[in-house]
């Protein structure tokens, strides 16, 4: 890369809310986990602390975070070029494990730990911590997160543009 290169990159990046790709990822993030917070609230009427920061449920903010990165990447460097490339490659990379990996983890979790609940009492695996069961997300939870962080990023890239 070349110094004019680098300069505008600096100069570009310094704009509003400092680096504004990265910004959009938070805030997506941020969104879809306050959300999942406020659901569990809703529907249980328990306040769980766990939410905002755990993985699983309803939306991905894995899904939200990627997408508003690349969605992000897109409209400041062009989505024609190798960053957005870089960026669309990624996500959909994570969004896949998401739906793939990391959802059958999951389940296969859940078959442990009930067979560990059927352990006799004396086995040495009885009293062993249960296996974490949330893990993936299933394919409307991907869409829902990968739709917020595209609206994310657009309404971040409108409010930086007015």
């Amino acid at each position: 890369m070349d110094d004019a290169a680098v300069t505008t990159t600096s100069s570009s990046s310094s704009s509003a809310f400092g680096n504004y790709p990265l910004f959009c990822a938070i805030v997506a993030f941020t969104i879809a986990q306050s959300i999942k917070f406020f659901t569990v609230w809703y529907k249980e009427r328990i306040w769980d602390p766990k939410q905002l920061i755990g993985s699983g449920g309803m939306p991905s903010s894995h899904s939200a975070t990627v997408t508003a990165l690349a969605t992000a990447v897109g409209f400041r460097e062009g989505f024609g070029g190798p960053l957005f490339a870089t960026a669309l490659v990624l996500a959909i990379i994570v969004m896949y494990d998401a739906t793939g990996v990391r959802l059958q983890a999951g389940r296969q979790a859940e078959v442990l730990n009930q067979i560990v609940i059927e352990l006799p009492a004396e086995h040495p695996l009885a009293d062993s911590r249960p296996l974490r069961e949330l893990l993936g997300h299933t394919p409307p939870q991907v869409v829902a997160g990968g739709l917020l962080g595209i609206v994310t990023a657009s309404i971040g890239f409108l409010i930086t543009h007015i």
